[in-house]
C-alpha cells in the first residue's frame, strides 16, 4: 500500500470507504509525522492529538454506520486566524497568545460538521501580515524544500505543513496573495476563492474587504472536495454572498478545447525572473496542446495594485487592530498606572514590528489631513482596477501568469526591507482587489524550488479554475513532487 503520506485527500477518502485503514490510524500516522518534523519546520504552533483522536474514533463510528460523507475521517491542519473552540488560537501574535476561542470559525464548524479531523493550528505571519512568515510571535517557518528558505506567507505553516507531508490539506486566508504565494513557494495547490464566497465569521480580521478563506492541498480535485463544504451563504457574515455552491468535483474532468487563457502582459515585464518565467510559458503550452487558445491581455491599471493594496490594507488594518487593547481579551502590560498606560504598553509589547507599521501606516492614510489624498484615491484605482479585470474577462475565460517574482528566497534576507518584501506580491494583490477568484498550482522547479503557475478568474468561477488546474494536473507531475527529507 502506498505510504498514508503520499496520498491526496481524494485517495484518503476511498482508502477510508473500502475500510483499508481507519480514520483513527490515519490520525495517529499524521500525528507521528508531525511529533518528528515539525520540531524543525517550526509549520504548527499547536497540536490537538486528543481531540483529533476523539474525532477520528467519531469518524470510524459514522463509517461503519453507513452514514459518512465525502470528506468523514479526513485530517486537516486550520491556520491559526479561525478561531477554534477550546483550542488556542493566537494568530501568530504576543497579543493573542493566550487566547482561546469560545467557539468556531465557519470554515471550522462546517470541515467540522463534514467529519473533517482537526490535527493542530498552523503558524503564520502575525495577525496575517507578511510574505515570508517570519513575523509570527513563534518564529519563522521553514521551507520544507530547503530548510534556508521561507515558505512564503502570510499562510506558511499551512504550506509547509502540506509540503511537508504532516498534514494533507490545510485551510489558510488570502489578504493580498497570502495562500497563492506560499503554495507557489512550495509546490502545491492554493485557492483563494472569490470574496463574499466563503464566511469570514470567526476569521480573525486584518482587511475586512480583502480577507478570504481558502486552502492548500496537493491537487486541485482536493481543493475541490474541500471549497465545497466551505462555501455558501452564513447570517453571521454581513460580507457573505447567498449564492448557491455548484459542485466543484463534478466539473473538475470538463474538456479545455476551446478555452480562452489571457496572458497577463503587464506580469510578464520588469521583474519576473526569466527562468521563472520561461517555466510558466512552458505550462502554458500544455494547455495550448489541451486545445486552449492563448491572447495577450493588458491590465493598465494593475501595475498600481502595489500601492493601492498598502494604503487600503493598513487602513483596515488600523480600524480592526483597535479591539485589542489590553482590556477584553489576549495581552495586557503589567501593572499600568492608568488606562492610557494600560493601551499604550499593552499594543506596544503585544504588536510586533510589522504589524506596528502597518497600523500607523493606516492611522496617517485615514487621518483627516491624508483621507483624501491617499484612502480616497487608493478606492478610485481600485475601481479601475476591477473595471480592467472586467473588461479583461469579456475577451478571455481565464487570465495566467507566474504567481511569484521568484522562488523562495533566504530566511532573513527581505526582513529588514520592507518595500522589497511587499515586492512579492506584486502579482497576486490585484485579484483581491477585485475580489476575484484565483489560484497557484505548481509548475516546475528552479535549483530544486518549485515555481507556480496562478490562474485567475471572474466572480464565482471557482469551478472553471479547478477544472482548468485539474486537467492541467492530469497532463503533468509536478504537483505530485515530494521533498526530499519527508518522504
Amino acid at each position: 500500500m502506498t505510504e498514508l503520506h503520499h496520498q491526496t485527500l481524494a485517495e484518503l477518502a476511498a482508502g477510508l470507504r473500502a475500510r483499508r485503514f481507519s480514520s483513527v490510524e490515519l490520525a495517529r500516522h499524521f500525528l507521528a509525522r508531525i511529533e518528528r518534523s515539525n520540531p524543525e519546520l517550526n509549520a504548527l504552533v499547536t497540536v490537538t492529538a486528543d481531540q483529533a483522536l476523539a474525532a477520528a474514533a467519531r469518524a470510524d463510528e459514522r463509517i461503519a454506520s453507513g452514514s459518512a460523507g465525502p470528506l468523514t475521517g479526513l485530517p486537516i491542519v486550520h491556520k491559526d486566524i479561525f478561531c477554534t473552540d477550546g483550542v488556542l488560537t493566537t494568530c501568530g501574535s504576543r497579543m493573542l497568545s493566550n487566547f482561546v476561542a469560545p467557539y468556531d470559525a465557519t470554515v471550522v464548524e462546517r470541515l467540522s460538521q463534514a467529519g473533517v479531523i482537526t490535527l493542530g493550528k498552523a503558524n503564520m505571519d502575525e495577525f496575517a501580515m507578511g510574505s515570508s512568515n517570519e513575523t509570527s510571535w513563534y518564529g519563522p517557518v521553514k521551507n520544507p524544500w530547503d530548510l534556508k528558505k521561507v515558505p512564503g506567507g502570510s499562510s506558511g505553516g499551512s504550506a509547509a505543513a502540506v509540503a511537508a507531508r504532516i498534514a494533507p490539506a490545510a485551510t489558510g486566508t488570502d489578504t493580498g496573495g497570502s495562500i497563492r504565494q506560499p503554495a507557489a513557494l512550495t509546490s502545491l495547490t492554493g485557492i483563494k476563492p472569490t470574496y463574499g464566497r466563503v464566511s469570514r465569521y470567526g476569521m480573525i480580521a486584518f482587511a475586512s474587504s480583502l480577507d478570504q478563506a481558502g486552502t492548500l492541498t496537493l491537487t486541485a480535485e482536493d481543493s475541490a472536495m474541500l471549497l465545497g463544504a466551505m462555501a455558501g451563504f452564513d447570517p453571521r457574515d454581513s460580507t457573505s454572498v447567498d449564492a448557491p455552491v455548484p459542485d466543484y468535483v463534478a466539473t473538475l474532468d470538463q474538456p479545455l478545447a476551446g478555452l480562452r487563457i489571457g496572458l497577463l502582459k503587464e506580469f510578464f515585464e520588469k521583474g519576473l525572473d526569466e527562468a521563472n518565467g520561461k517555466l510558466v510559458r512552458d505550462a502554458l503550452k500544455v494547455f495550448e496542446a489541451m486545445g486552449a487558445k492563448l491572447v495577450e491581455v493588458s491590465l493598465p491599471n494593475l501595475p498600481l495594485s502595489v500601492p493601492t493594496y498598502y494604503v487600503v490594507a493598513p487602513a483596515e488594518c488600523s480600524s480592526n487592530l483597535s479591539r485589542f487593547d489590553g482590556v477584553r481579551f489576549g495581552y495586557r502590560c503589567e501593572n499600568p498606572v492608568n488606562l492610557i498606560d494600560l493601551y499604550k504598553r499593552s499594543r506596544g509589547e503585544g504588536f510586533g514590528a510589522e504589524v506596528k507599521r502597518r497600523i500607523m501606516t493606516g492611522t496617517y492614510v485615514l487621518s483627516a489631513g491624508y483621507y483624501d489624498a491617499y484612502y480616497l484615491q487608493a478606492q478610485k484605482i481600485r475601481r479601475l482596477i476591477a473595471d480592467d479585470f472586467e473588461a479583461a474577462f469579456k475577451e478571455v475565460d481565464v487570465l495566467m501568469g507566474p504567481t511569484s517574482p521568484t522562488t523562495a528566497f533566504d530566511i532573513g534576507a527581505k526582513v529588514d526591507d520592507p518595500i522589497t518584501m511587499y515586492l512579492n506580491d506584486i502579482y497576486t494583490i490585484g485579484a483581491n482587489l477585485a475580489g476575484l477568484p484565483a489560484m497557484s498550482i505548481p509548475c516546475g522547479f528552479l535549483g530544486g524550488l518549485p515555481v507556480g503557475l496562478q490562474v485567475i478568474g471572474p466572480h464565482f468561477a471557482e469551478g472553471k479554475l479547478l477544472n482548468v488546474a485539474h486537467r492541467y494536473q492530469q497532463e503533468t507531475q509536478w504537483h505530485k513532487e515530494i521533498p526530499a527529507n519527508y518522504k
